[in-house]
């Protein structure tokens, strides 16, 4: 079973968005194993956004991640990667799909409420940077029946 990372940036939680975000993502059918409310430290976001360390957004990013609490949450499922991602919609809000996350509340890429991981390693990194082993709750539903084959 895939896992990915989300993260409801500072402008999801500032906006009250968390729960429409995350309800979002159950709705598609992927199933929440872990999820805490917490503020992201300098360090932690180094470590989070280190392949863009250099880069001329870099700083803002960072000040950005830390500024107020995010939602870190985990979901998992087949394929649960590509689905959050088509579920969130292109980074850049004015790129993105109606009915996306990005393209029905956001307007800016800088403000896009939303982090998803992008792939299989960094998947599993990114999980094990914000939640411990004994973090993530699995368990089954009796849904998953009628939403998986």
């Amino acid at each position: 079973m895939e896992q990915t990372l989300i993260l409801v940036k500072p402008d999801g939680v500032q906006r009250g968005l968390a729960f429409e975000i995350l309800g979002r993502l159950e709705r598609r059918g992927l199933r929440l194993v872990a999820l805490k409310l917490m503020r992201v430290t300098a360090e932690l976001a180094g470590e989070h956004y280190r392949e863009h360390a250099g880069k001329g957004f870099y700083q803002g990013l960072i000040e950005y991640i830390t500024s107020a609490p995010i939602v870190a949450a985990v979901f998992e499922g087949p394929n649960a990667i590509a689905a959050a991602r088509s579920t969130m919609g292109k980074t850049n809000p004015a790129q993105a799909d109606a009915g996306t996350i990005r393209g029905d509340l956001a307007i800016e890429t800088g403000r896009n409420l939303v982090h998803g991981s992008d792939g299989p390693e960094s998947a599993v990194r990114e999980v094990r940077l914000f939640f411990r082993p004994d973090e993530l709750q699995g368990y089954t539903r009796e849904i998953d029946r009628w939403v998986l084959e």
